[in-house]
């Protein structure tokens, strides 16, 4: 995704409105695990994060004492991020996460791509180049961690191309999927509860949805083997049945 495409949707707006402290993904029971798992896997070296938003993962990331930087394609994310941790605590190059380089390469001990957006890269050849791009980043030993929902194709019933994943007074969400191409839109429709208004806010995201077994042929591709995969950063048990999970892939030697 170019720049220009990326901040269509990662606009000011967004930027601004991305933060739901203490509700959402930023809740204490989502947010913490994900925060125990990565410091255990960084085993005290510096990590790196790829999208790096607004610092939501990074920021108590670096409160454990993990030294941290990020690339990320959206300046207004970017931004926004700015507002809470200066570029001395969390450097920040702005940059595609297929191509972009940060400080120091080769020597970092865990590169990490959480919640989803993977799948915000839109072809087959730029996640495998993503893939490729945290291995030129990572040390000898390092890990890249992805985490990642399960395509819902199971859920969709024949003839038709939409499935609810959540539905809320406030809130619906549904993703809108072209099997042909392994392609899927998110609606996320915002309702404000306050008032009898039947209007609704829209923010849609395309993504390219990866299967589980297509993600370890990219991460073989790059040098990667799959050291672990849970369906939860708590480590519960990957099945037929989760709808996420988090792989933990890591390249070869000491």
């Amino acid at each position: 995704m170019r720049q220009d495409e990326n901040e269509v949707f990662w606009d000011d707006e967004a930027a601004q409105g991305y933060d739901t402290v203490g509700s959402g993904m930023f809740a204490p029971e989502v947010l913490g695990p994900t925060v125990d798992r990565l410091t255990e896997l960084a085993e005290g070296g510096p990590a790196l994060e790829f999208a790096i938003g607004t610092g939501r993962v990074a920021i108590p990331l670096r409160r454990r004492d993990v030294p941290v930087a990020g690339i990320e394609l959206s300046r207004p994310m970017v931004k926004q991020l700015r507002t809470k941790a200066d570029e001395s605590e969390i450097p920040v190059v702005v940059g595609d996460m297929t191509t972009a380089t940060a400080a120091e390469p080769g020597t970092y001990r865990l590169v990490y791509l959480v919640f989803n957006t993977i799948s915000n890269l839109l072809t087959q050849a730029e996640q495998v180049a993503c893939f490729r791009n945290a291995a030129r980043h990572l040390s000898t030993g390092g890990r890249f961690v992805i985490e990642l929902w399960v395509p819902e194709l199971r859920r969709l019933p024949p003839g038709q191309t939409a499935t609810v994943w959540r539905s809320e007074p406030d809130y619906v969400g549904l993703d809108t999927y072209d099997v042909l191409n392994q392609q899927v839109v998110s609606h996320h429709f915002h309702f404000d509860s306050s008032d009898d208004s039947r209007e609704a806010r829209l923010f849609r995201s395309p993504h390219r949805y990866i299967w589980p077994a297509e993600l370890d042929l990219m991460a073989q591709l790059a040098g990667f083997e799959l050291e672990s995969r849970h369906a939860d950063w708590q480590r519960s048990d990957f099945t037929a049945d989760s709808s996420s999970h988090v792989s933990v892939y890591r390249l070869p030697g000491a």
